[in-house]
């Protein structure tokens, strides 16, 4: 590019096509995509409850399955209720971590 006496690169006139092509393809795919809305939040926050509530009761109604069957000195019911507990917050940082992986991928095609 050839500077003009400013200083500043002249740009062609393939380069400005270039340009306003490329932003007039962001704002028409930002149109079509529009940002998730407050359902989808919600959505999400309930996918990722039921992703923690439902191994932990699954754990417990286990553990007092085993308590009632094989009764001991250590309780199964607390120990599988932690243990579900910890695999649901798991469960659910598996998926808050996917979703934001999506959208952090789907900001970067629209700057693009």
């Amino acid at each position: 590019m050839n500077d003009d006496p400013r200083g500043r690169p002249s740009h062609t006139t393939a380069d400005l096509a270039g340009t306003v092509g490329a932003k007039a393809a962001r704002k028409l795919k930002a149109q079509r995509n529009p940002t998730p809305g407050v359902w989808f939040g919600l959505g999400m926050m309930g996918l990722i409850g039921w992703s923690v509530v439902v191994p932990t009761l699954l754990g417990a109604a286990l553990g007092l399955w085993i308590d009632k069957q094989f009764p001991g000195t250590h309780s199964w019911a607390l120990a599988l209720l932690v243990g579900g507990l910890t695999l649901g917050c798991f469960n659910a940082w598996h998926w808050v971590a996917k979703e934001e992986r999506a959208m952090r991928e789907e900001q970067e095609g629209r700057d693009e």
